[in-house]
């Protein structure tokens, strides 16, 4: 990216009534005040707007229906005129693989063709969804597959919130009438990580709004503090994400100098380090209670020496934060080698000893291109040579 880029993007929205072909306006999305003005738009009255809202929000986000027939109190005719004005409309699944570990990745198809994937990682004791934002990514990170594709265009929200309904679905955990959601209902999906295909800074809006209605204690009903946002350092919206949002936040950091993280991190060029950590102390919503994450991918002889550790420790320190250890996720055609474990235990074993959480992250779904860094729809992963990816890298 060069240093100069704007923070504004030229990429193509999708408008809201293409997405079911047929002229019908797709309800998966629109906050509950776009939802109420589209309603009244369509001949609901507005002292009745509020309250159908309501109805259709708990239809869509909480028991999972897709058809206005089956929004059973709701009158029949009133039913017939949402079926006549409006769809419920998910992303296409393309295709669901299931790794040996149990991650299951899906392609899904948006409007326009295009393809973006979304990973489940199965734990013992919760289930985190790995949801994309972006088809491609501008951001161009040199260790990771996705950062290979170039950016098409922004997901809208309703294809980011569809990603989540699509899990839903497949892990059939919609609950049934007389059981709860969210915080009291079926925890096989518990957790969303913004970390799958594209910057989410970079469409702010659109992530915010899918955000929202997965917090929406009526709906999907999932605490702000279990949304993880990752960004690779969009300055200017750091601050904006703890206001609007509220979510946790990660960190792409994965370098210790300006030298190494511009070419790691092609963003870096813009907002350099001693820049983003400035955001970072200033972020509103760091505490000892939700730390910043600092996402560092350990890469052989590139940024995983005792000096990087000791590095690392130095830049964060005032910051509220845990260190979550990403060995390396090889995809063909990668100009890196992952980190050795016994080096990547010694790394960890550093920041530990200096008072930071210092996971090392298993990897998951390797063996279906699902691990970390490894997103990439598709019908875009035309194979580059080696040479070609590290020539891009600048290595």
């Amino acid at each position: 990216m060069p240093a100069d880029a704007p923070i504004t993007q030229d990429v193509l929205t999708i408008p809201r009534k293409d997405v079911p072909g047929d002229g019908r306006m797709n309800l998966v999305g629109l906050t509950r005040d776009g939802l109420r003005a589209a309603l009244i738009e369509a001949g609901t009255p507005e002292k009745q707007a509020k309250m159908r809202v309501n109805q259709i929000w708990q239809w869509m986000y909480h028991w999972g229906v897709r058809d206005f027939a089956a929004m059973t109190n709701l009158s029949k005719d009133y039913r017939a005129l949402l079926d006549r004005t409006f769809v419920i409309a998910m992303p296409e699944v393309v295709s669901r693989q299931i790794s040996d570990d149990g991650t299951r990745k899906y392609l899904v198809r948006i409007a326009g063709g295009h393809e973006v994937e979304t990973v489940y990682i199965p734990e013992e004791d919760r289930g985190t969804l790995c949801i994309s934002s972006q088809v491609g990514c501008t951001l161009t990170c040199s260790f990771c597959h996705t950062g290979t594709q170039k950016l098409v265009r922004n997901l809208t929200p309703a294809e980011i919130v569809g990603q989540i309904m699509v899990a839903r679905d497949d892990l059939g955990v919609w609950p049934e009438p007389g059981v709860g959601s969210g915080e009291t209902g079926p925890r096989l999906l518990s957790n969303i990580v913004l970390m799958g295909m594209g910057e989410p800074l970079y469409n702010f809006e659109a992530v915010r709004d899918a955000m929202k209605i997965a917090m929406d204690g009526e709906g999907i009903a999932l605490s702000r503090r279990r949304i993880t946002l990752s960004t690779s350092g969009v300055v200017p919206e750091i601050a904006r994400t703890a206001e609007e949002i509220g979510c946790m936040l990660a960190v792409s950091f994965h370098a210790t100098t300006d030298e190494v993280r511009d070419k790691l991190v092609p963003i870096n060029k813009r907002w350099p380090i001693a820049e983003l950590l400035d955001a970072l102390r200033d972020y509103p919503k760091a505490s000892n209670s939700e730390r910043i994450t600092f996402e560092y991918v350990m890469l052989k002889g590139v940024n995983d020496s005792d000096e990087d550790a000791r590095r690392l420790i130095q830049l964060i320190k005032g910051i509220p934060a845990k260190i979550n250890l990403i060995p390396f996720n090889e995809w063909p055609g990668a100009p890196y080698e992952r980190s050795d474990w016994s080096r990547i235990k010694a790394f960890a074993d550093i920041i530990y000893k200096a008072g930071y959480a210092s996971p090392i992250r298993t990897p998951r779904g390797e063996d279906i291109m699902a691990a970390c860094g490894q997103l990439k729809s598709a019908t875009e992963r035309a194979r580059k040579s080696r040479a070609q990816i590290q020539a891009e890298a600048g290595l």
